[in-house]
């Protein structure tokens, strides 16, 4: 099996390392022939270079990486199969088209549910007690293409979104690799998406965090905390205008405690901490 992986963040790895695992036929032939991630990226005051999890993993294993799946036009590569799950780019058709056995998509969510970039978060967020992954053949169109199986999971009361994400992708390991081989021999059949029934998500940016907590029930402000976690953190403002950060919190009853918060510029407390030293703030919450 000949396999062009595309990803980006860590959480993908299990992916990577069960299908390297599972297909590999001896010293040097791992089934992975390349990787496409996102470029390394300069971080900190000294703007050192960070390149992604997958981006090292190919390293170590001495595998092609590329930055842009349209450097594989120019390559004379012989692939049979990609493989993605967040990497995070539009795919051109005319690199879907190269692959035999298309590109087979890893999207955490029960599709046509969620579609688009922030799955996770948004089924925590409204409350659903139940998700999963689906494994599409990618199409022209965003998480759009036939799907070629799917899995279910329970939300955990305690899932924050890398809680949640992460087991979805770990799990989604297993799952690929005993459907890679019947699907490629042909034994299965895609089934078309009710676009119908199809929802949407966005990419979350920072400013998307906030939350104005007279708007929102106990619950709703307690599930939204767990959406945010850790990326972009849920937040309000103060009278003062300061940013609060809502880190953890819990329902009590019909009541929302807040367990531990963080003032813009200072480390994380707890609640109790944070009353004692802005005491004109704690009626707020």
């Amino acid at each position: 099996m000949k396999i062009v992986f595309f990803g980006t963040p860590d959480y993908v790895l299990p992916i990577l390392t069960r299908l390297h695992r599972e297909y590999v036929t001896g010293p040097g032939k791992s089934p992975i022939i390349a990787v496409v991630t996102s470029s390394p990226k300069p971080v900190g005051r000294k703007q050192v270079l960070s390149y992604s999890p997958i981006d090292k993993w190919a390293h170590e294993h001495k595998i092609p990486c590329f930055y842009s799946a349209n450097d594989l036009l120019k390559e004379n590569l012989d692939f049979e199969i990609g493989i993605l799950a967040s990497y995070g780019e539009i795919i051109k058709k005319e690199i879907i088209n190269l692959f035999p056995q298309g590109i087979l998509v890893i999207h955490p969510s029960l599709l046509p549910l969620y579609r688009g970039a922030s799955p996770v978060p948004a089924a925590i967020k409204n409350g659903d007690v139940k998700t999963g992954v689906s494994i599409i053949r990618m199409d022209e169109k965003m998480d759009h293409g036939p799907i070629i199986t799917q899995f279910k999971e329970d939300i955990l009361s305690s899932d924050t979104s890398d809680v949640l994400r992460n087991r979805l992708f770990a799990k989604s390991a297993e799952v690929l690799v005993e459907t890679l081989t019947p699907y490629i021999q042909g034994k299965i059949k895609a089934k078309k998406q009710n676009d119908d029934e199809a929802t949407y998500t966005k990419l979350v940016t920072k400013e998307d965090g906030f939350i104005d907590l007279k708007l929102k029930s106990p619950s709703e402000i307690e599930r939204f905390i767990r959406a945010m976690y850790p990326w972009p953190g849920a937040w309000t403002y103060l009278p003062n205008q300061k940013r609060l950060k809502l880190l953890k919190s819990h329902i009590e009853g019909d009541k929302l405690i807040l367990d531990e918060v963080q003032l813009e510029g200072k480390l994380p407390v707890t609640k109790k901490q944070f009353d004692e030293a802005y005491p004109q703030f704690s009626h707020l919450f």
